[in-house]
């Protein structure tokens, strides 16, 4: 899959896959970061990625990072859809220092990786539910 890239940033390094076998390929910093306890910041790679037509580029941080910098997504994963991809739209990052202390994230850190899964868009129609509903959450079992 070709997936054209913009540089924003004297810094900002192309993604790569760390080897032969990886599907998530790491994001890092374009810059360095400090973030205050509690507090989210949205962390730039200096990267505008143009998501192949019918694709989608998921972000996640990678298993490290966490015990590394003391930083996690609040929202969990980054969705970019493939209309995401001007001259402005950097692939940032949202990160949540969960510490009681600063964290300092050093530019180039890899940080993140990106995943790219096929997205099928809906069609939507309405219909009447069934006649037994399943329960709600834990319905199957513990």
């Amino acid at each position: 899959m070709d997936v054209p890239i913009h540089l924003l940033h004297p810094a900002a390094q192309p993604p790569h896959y760390a080897t032969e076998g990886a599907h998530g390929f790491d994001l890092c910093t374009a810059e360095p970061v400090e973030i205050a306890p509690g507090e989210i910041a949205l962390v730039g790679t200096g990267l505008v990625v143009a998501t192949p037509p019918g694709w989608c580029l998921l972000v996640c941080l990678r298993s490290s990072t966490p015990r590394k910098f003391g930083v996690m997504q609040p929202h969990a994963v980054g969705v970019i859809d493939e209309d995401y991809c001007g001259p402005d739209d950097e692939v940032r990052l949202q990160l949540l220092n969960f510490t009681a202390s600063p964290t300092a994230i050093p530019a180039g850190s890899r940080i993140a990786q990106g995943v790219f899964v096929r997205a099928d868009r809906a069609q939507w129609s309405v219909h009447q539910p069934g006649e037994r509903s399943r329960g709600g959450f834990g319905s199957t079992g513990d």
